[in-house]
């Protein structure tokens, strides 16, 4: 047996034997779908549009402390808000999730309230201060929460906001006041520091207060000073030694008593008898007369001033000789002026070297006492620089305080939902149609091609292969009529229930009737 080919007029046959398992197939799938979508419940949302404002002050004349991100902050506020003590006493004040507290524990609970709250961004394209360059930006943020209870779902999500604006001005002024407060501690930490080098700076100041810089010139003048006058002390000192000199040569040839006559002639003999033996000895040998005489006299002479020198020695005599006495006195006198400009040029002396000791320990002294102001310059330019940032955080703080700085503002607040964001209801019936329509086709294949019936003539021919010679029409009667007849008038009243159902649930889950229908109108008007 061959198959035959089939033809569009024999899918119009298999659809109208088939069409009561196809049309229930059909409709089944879709009062199910029909029926999970009006089962599931509806879940409202109530959104809150939050702007993000920039300060009112220009930047130029008062700079923010709070140099975080916008983005940033609102991911670190939402996680403060989010937290498990702040969702949880939420839940409570409203009695949210009443169905689940018996089934789930408390932390799953505020899981699911953090799934239903829902934050998301605005941004937009911007110039970056910074860079100059253009950059997406965020510029507002919406703040959703969905629940079951429109009225409740609005209340929580004004709460939601609320509490975003306020821990928004909270972050920001606490930021403000660590900022002054840290800036504050450092700045009297440098100025513990700068008393600290000032005392040191004096301490040194006062240890080498003849070695510094300052008094270099004056201990260079000084030492200057001090080598001319030892110089000119050395010139007196020479001429007080050649004086000494003099008198002492002429102290030497005064005789001190005036009765000493006679010592003189004797002295003056014998050195005048030395230097003839001198002479004589050169021309003539010590065997000569005028030698030996000369000798003679000269011993003589001796023992007569060794004679007398030993009774002068023995009478303690003052001298009393004008002339020695003065000429004694002016040596004397000199003498003690030597001695004086000795100690004059030893005090200079010591005076140069202190002198010369400053002069060479000023580089030393001047090194560590630049690296000392250095460093109080370096402390106290560090000081006014945490002064002028102390001061710009104070109005920084100010501004935060009275709300002039970068804030959240409420542009939309949460409306009452009128409308359920989920389930899709259309989408669930829609899908369940499709579904339906395609099961239905597929039961209906799946029976057709596993009958072995035979409907039509040419099948007979094909199974058989004999000419079929007549054919017996079908014969109703009065019964089949009836109940045909009772079945068309079925299929019409399900028709129209199915209609009345699907408008209904058009009208209540989808859109009111009359706004579909104007909104229908008008665009067939466009």
């Amino acid at each position: 047996m061959e198959l035959m080919p089939i033809t569009p007029r024999d899918y119009f046959e298999i659809l109208n034997r088939r069409k009561v398992g196809l049309t229930l197939t059909g409709l089944l799938i879709f009062l199910v779908a029909a029926g999970v979508a009006l089962a599931l419940p509806s879940i409202y949302q109530s959104t809150s549009t939050i702007l993000i404002e920039e300060q009112e002050i220009p930047p130029d004349f008062v700079m923010t402390t709070v140099t975080s991100y916008a983005e940033q902050r609102l991911q670190s506020i939402n996680q403060r808000i989010m937290s498990f003590t702040r969702l949880l006493e939420i839940i409570q004040r409203f009695n949210l999730y009443p169905e689940l507290r018996d089934r789930w524990t408390t932390e799953e609970i505020v899981e699911k309230m953090r799934e239903d709250t829902i934050l998301e961004p605005i941004s937009a394209e911007v110039i970056d201060r910074r860079t100059g360059r253009p950059t997406a930006a965020t510029i507002a943020f919406t703040l959703s929460y969905e629940g079951k209870n429109p009225s409740t779902v609005q209340q929580v999500a004004n709460v939601l906001t609320s509490l975003f604006l306020s821990e928004n001005l909270q972050v920001r002024e606490k930021q403000a006041e660590e900022a002054s407060a840290f800036l504050e501690s450092e700045m009297e930490k440098v100025k513990e520091e700068l008393s600290d080098l000032e005392s040191r700076i004096a301490t040194y100041k006062d240890e080498h207060i003849n070695e510094l810089p300052e008094v270099l010139n004056l201990n260079i003048q000084s030492l200057d000073r001090i080598e001319q006058n030892i110089a000119i002390t050395n010139q007196k000192l020479n001429s007080l030694k050649e004086r000494e000199g003099y008198y002492s040569t002429q102290l030497a040839s005064v005789p001190q008593h005036v009765d000493d006559e006679e010592e003189i002639t004797s002295r003056q003999r014998l050195e005048q008898l030395k230097v003839e033996l001198v002479h004589l000895t050169k021309r003539f040998s010590d065997e000569y007369p005028d030698v030996k005489k000369a000798r003679a006299e000269i011993a003589e002479h001796e023992k007569r001033l060794t004679q007398m020198e030993k009774r002068r020695i023995t009478k303690k005599e003052t001298p009393d000789n004008p002339a020695y006495i003065n000429l004694s006195a002016q040596l004397a006198g000199t003498r003690t002026e030597i001695d004086s400009l000795k100690n004059q040029i030893r005090e200079l002396n010591v005076a140069a070297n202190e002198f010369r000791r400053r002069i060479s320990a000023t580089p030393q002294v001047e090194e560590g006492y630049n690296a000392l102001i250095a460093e109080r310059n370096n402390t106290q330019a560090k000081y006014d620089d945490l002064m002028r940032k102390h001061m710009e955080a104070r109005v920084a703080q100010g501004l935060e305080k009275q709300q002039k700085g970068e804030r959240f503002t409420l542009i939309d607040p949460a409306r009452l939902p009128e409308k359920p964001v989920k389930p899709n209801r259309l989408a669930i019936m829609l899908i369940g149609l499709i579904l339906g329509i395609g099961a239905g086709i597929g039961i209906a294949a799946i029976r057709e091609f596993s009958d072995d019936s035979i409907h039509s003539i040419d099948q007979l021919e094909n199974a058989t292969e004999f000419q079929v010679l007549a054919g017996i029409p079908n014969i109703l009667t009065a019964k089949d009529i009836a109940r045909r007849r009772r079945n068309r008038f079925a299929w019409g009243v399900g028709t129209v229930g199915v209609v009345i159902i699907g408008l209904l649930i058009f009208h209540f889950a989808v859109m009111d009737l009359n706004v579909f229908w104007a909104v229908l109108m008008r665009r067939l008007a466009l």
